[in-house]
């Protein structure tokens, strides 16, 4: 297994930057299929007798453990690199789908737990942040572009894996009221499929020689903006500053006003135009989430890239800033309008999308590149806060208004406000994000006299 060895990924001269985002997007297309679990919640709750709240405990513990084995995984990642980090990733998230073929097939609905969720968790986790770090080592002068395009296929993969999986459901008999036998080949084809497909950028990653930089780029140039440092914090003492605290308050108001909407995407459209004279079909609602998906997925690139030019704490002012105002219109005149419903929910998902995309060059203009990885999966627990928060104020505002009566967009108005209160204190936490105090940066080594720079390979 030498293979994986972090010395064997040095990329050699005239190796190309541009071959590390495609390898960084095998891992995070195939991941991202965690997105279209929905797909698999019918056939699931038909065959094994399940109800809703249960065929969604696979997606909700992948969730989970998605944060904690980022957060407790992030330094082995830095430490063994990123081609030992996407190959257990690989071999966690295939084996996940191959125990729950088992679990399929035997009726055993805890294998699919054990294996979707728990296993299958893990490998979302690493494969998450297996990527980061050397995409900001090789695209120091484009952080958020570069981790934009592979994140990006985080928020993707759903448009790839849904109607992939509901195409192998009906080949195999899996939408049958028996159909246990189709799920289970539909788990056991996927899960071999992402084994090919992730095995590209296993063998695909590199990481950049020692001492290399892009060509005329210069780190001390770069440093115009305020918060973008050329210092490096360790992901220990990372814990230990307030900057870090609030990021982690930033990110998880920001994905738990996003993932409330697109959670609820498709019965939520439909409340709010059940009572107009032109409400809203099944079809159409799944159109919208479709929507939804792709807004997310491009809102990751598009914003990231943008923070390049004017900074990530600037970015964050238009995710929280814009987004309450964007929550306010939906609170005021959602149903007044479809097209205005539809604009504001798709502008909603693009920061949620952008927030997850931005973050890690944040935390990198912050902390520097040392180990930013792992600084990286321990914030990503702002995420399982936020997977929680999100859907259940939605969810309970939606019922506690239903019992008292109400109907249509009164069901959400609450959590409107709810949202729009979350934002603006992240917005607050956002502000107070100052230069991490140089006490907290690692000492720098001496640099060897007589070193010749490493050739850079080209561009």
């Amino acid at each position: 297994m030498t293979f994986l060895d972090r010395s064997r990924t040095v990329a050699p001269p005239g190796w190309s930057r541009w071959l590390v985002p495609p390898a960084a997007l095998a891992v995070h297309l195939s991941i991202g299929q965690a997105y279209a679990w929905s797909v698999f919640k019918p056939p699931l709750e038909t065959s094994l007798g399940l109800s809703g709240t249960a065929s969604a405990l696979p997606f909700q513990l992948g969730i989970v453990m998605l944060g904690l084995s980022a957060a407790f995984g992030g330094t082995l990642v830095e430490r063994n690199g990123p081609r030992w980090a996407m190959f257990v990733s690989l071999v966690c998230f295939s084996s996940g789908f191959l125990i729950s073929a088992l679990g399929a097939a035997t009726h055993q609905f805890w294998l699919i737990v054990l294996g979707y969720g728990f296993v299958g968790g893990i490998g979302l986790g690493i494969g998450y942040i297996s990527p980061v770090s050397t995409l900001m080592k090789w695209f120091p002068d484009r952080p958020g572009m570069a981790t934009g395009i592979a994140i990006m296929g985080f928020g993707g993969g759903a448009l790839i894996a849904s109607p992939w999986s509901s195409q192998l459901l009906e080949s195999f008999g899996g939408l049958k009221p028996d159909g246990d036998g189709g799920i289970a080949l539909t788990f056991l084809v996927m899960g071999l499929a992402y084994a090919v497909f992730m095995t590209l950028g296993v063998v695909l990653v590199r990481v950049p020689p020692p001492g290399w930089k892009p060509e005329g780029w210069q780190p001390d140039a770069q440093k115009s903006r305020a918060l973008v440092t050329t210092a490096d914090v360790s992901a220990r003492n990372a814990l230990r500053t307030p900057q870090f605290w609030c990021l982690w308050v930033v990110l998880c108001l920001n994905v738990t006003a996003g993932i409330g909407i697109l959670e609820k995407a498709a019965p939520m459209i439909k409340d709010y135009f059940a009572d107009t004279p032109a409400p809203v079909s099944v079809s159409a609602a799944a159109g919208f989430v479709a929507l939804l998906s792709f807004a997310n997925m491009t809102g990751r690139i598009l914003w990231a890239s943008t923070s390049d030019l004017i900074g990530r704490k600037s970015m964050y002012r238009v995710y929280l800033g814009v987004g309450a105002l964007t929550y306010l219109a939906l609170a005021h005149f959602g149903n007044d309008s479809k097209p205005l419903f539809i604009v504001c929910a798709l502008v909603i998902l693009s920061f949620y999308g952008g927030g997850f995309a931005t973050i890690p060059a944040y935390l990198k203009d912050l902390f520097g590149t040392y180990q930013v990885g792992a600084i990286h999966g321990r914030l990503l627990t702002a995420w399982s806060t936020a997977g929680v928060l999100g859907p259940l104020i939605v969810n309970r505002v939606a019922d506690a208004q239903e019992q008292a009566g109400h109907s249509g967009p009164s069901l959400y108005t609450t959590s409107m406000y709810i949202m729009i209160g979350l934002l603006l204190v992240g917005f607050v936490a956002n502000e107070l994000v100052r230069p991490v105090n140089p006490r907290f940066h690692e000492p720098r080594p001496k640099a060897p006299e007589g070193n010749p720079a490493h050739a850079a390979p080209q561009q």
